[in-house]
């Protein structure tokens, strides 16, 4: 499993469908085989990052992203 953000391997699991990259510091949410990406700001809210990356890079592949 790698960051589609930085290709790290250092994935953390924060529940069933919620990731985390201890590299780039985002969280990763798979939702219906789709990668939702989405930054930790200091206060603990989310931006999201989808709108960085094509559907085709957030398509999870079936070996886990």
């Amino acid at each position: 499993m790698k960051c589609p953000n930085c290709s790290s391997s250092n994935i953390g699991k924060l529940s069933a469908n919620q990731f985390y990259c201890w590299n780039c510091f985002i969280e990763l949410t798979l939702e219906n085989g789709r990668l939702l990406l989405n930054q930790v700001e200091e206060d603990g809210t989310l931006t999201t990052l989808d709108d960085l990356f094509s559907e085709s890079e957030r398509q999870a592949k079936a070996n886990g992203f």
